[in-house]
């Protein structure tokens, strides 16, 4: 396909649509599905439990899938791709069953979270054994920079989550604070995903290419997600409507809109930030939305997704640089 066809059709495609993209990635997708799996093997049969729980929820499976999409790009031809994909889709599940015992989530892809069904010590161990086996895992692959670029991102994830547990509750977090934990916890995870197609292609050239591809989608997926907080349902994102307010989160829309308010709106937002809760939920999206933030919010995350397609020009054309074009539409336009 030459670069103008890819260009054409990726124009024409419905950015809500990406169901050319699991299309398009099936194949390895199945194979990767297939080992996650038979990696899940455990004598414990509380661990096989919740992890397949987890992992069987539903998802997208984005970071896996950009593994695959990364290393194509690059023309990649080995399997290396299918282990590194799975790695990569543990290390998130070990992420969201400890991000949901920190927030005390009872919801997670529209279904009961796992530290709700099984409790807080069960959900943390098990988090804990998807971390060690990625570990496991990763040596088979035979790469010091992989185990470089993966350790490097686990070990920011972790900083990023003790730093937007030491946010909670404090209206005045900045900007510059909201996206460094963002792109510690959210998109350090999307860019080793997407810098591993390279290192696996041997093409170190174009590493820095495509971790900015991961590093900038990842960051419009997160800030897209922060404003269907307010205005999704329980029933197409999966969780609860308002629980970023609710865990005394300060989001994106939440800062911006303390900037336009007067001081008595302020004060509304700032008390809610610090006490928690739903109690005035109603209030707060009207603030919100009177504001101007999400607005606001939308177009942050339109110039990162922008940059992220910026990013990858270096690749030659084909239907694998065209997915990850429709992923960079796609973080903005989703509805869930």
């Amino acid at each position: 396909m030459d670069p103008a066809s890819v260009q054409k059709e990726t124009v024409r495609q419905d950015p809500t649509d990406i169901s050319h993209v699991f299309d398009l990635c099936a194949d390895d997708m199945a194979s990767v599905d297939a080992l996650i799996r038979e990696s899940l093997d455990s004598n414990v049969v509380l661990i096989r439990q919740i992890a397949e729980y987890i992992i069987g929820s539903g998802g997208k499976r984005l970071r896996p899938m950009l593994v695959v999409l990364a290393a194509r790009a690059c023309g990649y031809q080995g399997r290396h791709h299918v282990t590194l994909a799975a790695i990569i889709e543990f290390i998130h599940t070990a992420t969201l069953l400890h991000d949901d015992v920190v927030d005390e989530s009872d919801l997670r892809r529209g279904q009961e979270s796992a530290h709700a069904v099984w409790g807080n010590a069960a959900s943390v161990l098990v988090g804990d054994f998807l971390y060690s086996r990625s570990f496991q895992m990763m040596v088979r692959v035979d790469s010091m920079r992989v185990m470089e670029v993966l350790s490097n991102a686990t070990n920011t994830i972790a900083e990023g989550e003790v730093e937007q547990l030491l946010n909670l509750h404090d209206p005045e977090v900045s900007e510059e604070c909201y996206f460094s934990v963002i792109e510690k916890k959210t998109a350090k995870l999307f860019e080793a995903a997407c810098q591993l197609g390279a290192v696996l292609a041997g093409k170190p050239g174009l590493e820095e290419a495509l971790a900015t591809f991961g590093r900038e989608l990842g960051t419009a997926f997160q800030v897209t997600d922060d404003v269907l907080d307010y205005t999704a349902d329980a029933g197409t994102l999966g969780k609860n409507v308002g629980d970023d307010l609710a865990e005394g989160k300060p989001t994106l829309p939440l800062i911006l809109s303390r900037k336009q308010l007067g001081k008595d709106d302020q004060a509304v937002i700032d008390e809610t930030i610090r006490q928690g809760g739903i109690d005035r939920i109603d209030q707060i999206v009207h603030l919100i939305r009177s504001s101007g933030a999400l607005g606001d919010s939308i177009k942050i995350a339109r110039q990162h997704a922008q940059e992220a397609a910026q990013s990858v020009a270096v690749l030659p054309a084909s239907t694998w640089k065209n997915a990850m074009l429709a992923l960079a539409s796609y973080s903005i336009a989703r509805e869930f």
